[in-house]
């Protein structure tokens, strides 16, 4: 009979519960109180896509009506917006319309003077108490890289802007507060922020709520990784690069070595 040492015995006994644990947490994590987001085709998805920059304009001008008063974008400046969806005049011209405090000048005073290109976009509180305060203790979160920070990514985001329902039979909502599946406990304070015709957009496209809420996902997919077209442009160069070099090696391996790999030596 084999038999197996009691550290391999114990090794793999650890790794059968450890599966089976991962197993069990990874398919109850949408199991009781949150709908799990549909997978949705994002036309930035993909190792050869690139971000939609119509939608991504399109998302801001809806962030800037709908979501900015309550959500911030501090990690986001004025001159991340230029060449992507903006002209630097507009982004300059959308820069100056915020006053942002600066200083000290000369005399040691602090002052207030027209945003600039290399400002970042302001949160609309000073600090975390004053966002608690007027929203009933609830604290609207940065959006700067929400699609990072939720499982699902821009799918729960979607999901989420468009899932707002009645709730379910014999299910309590206090007041303030709405019930929306795919949001951890279903209940959530923010009230629906999309509806339809909730923005005009300037390119003439109906503004319906998915509409909406498939534009603003985009922008700040966007936002989360501004860098992202970049860095599969300098990808897709990468493999080139390394499919010639790889032709090349191969060439000079079967054509200029091939002599002292085939010839054979003998002794008399």
């Amino acid at each position: 009979m084999l038999r197996v040492p009691r550290i391999f015995g114990k090794v793999a006994v650890g790794a059968t519960v450890g599966g089976a644990a991962y197993i069990f947490t990874s398919s109850t994590a949408y199991a009781s109180d949150q709908l799990h987001s549909a997978a949705y085709p994002w036309s930035h998805s993909g190792f050869m896509a690139a971000y939609d920059a119509a939608s991504i304009r399109r998302g801001h001008q809806v962030y800037q009506q709908v979501c900015a008063a309550c959500h911030g974008l501090k990690r986001i400046a004025y001159r991340n917006l230029v060449g992507v969806c903006y002209t630097e005049d507009e982004a300059k011209e959308m820069a100056a319309e915020k006053e942002y405090t600066d200083g000290p000048d000369d005399t040691g005073a602090y002052f207030e003077r027209p945003g600039k290109l290399s400002d970042y976009i302001q949160s609309p509180y000073k600090n975390e108490n004053e966002a608690r305060y007027a929203n009933n203790g609830g604290l609207p979160p940065d959006l700067s890289l929400i699609t990072k920070a939720r499982h699902g990514g821009a799918d729960y985001i979607f999901a989420l802007l468009t899932g707002y329902r009645d709730p379910p039979a014999g299910v309590v909502i206090a007041e303030g507060q709405h019930w929306n599946p795919y949001f951890p406990g279903g209940r959530i304070q923010m009230p629906p922020p999309i509806y339809d015709g909730g923005v005009e957009y300037e390119d003439g496209t109906e503004a319906t709520a998915s509409q909406m809420a498939k534009d603003v996902t985009t922008f700040l997919a966007w936002a989360a990784e501004p860098e992202a077209d970049e860095r599969k442009k300098m990808g897709l160069k990468f493999i080139a690069g390394l499919a010639l070099c790889g032709a090349a090696a191969g060439w000079y391996k079967r054509f200029l070595w091939s002599i002292y790999k085939s010839r054979r030596i003998s002794f008399h």
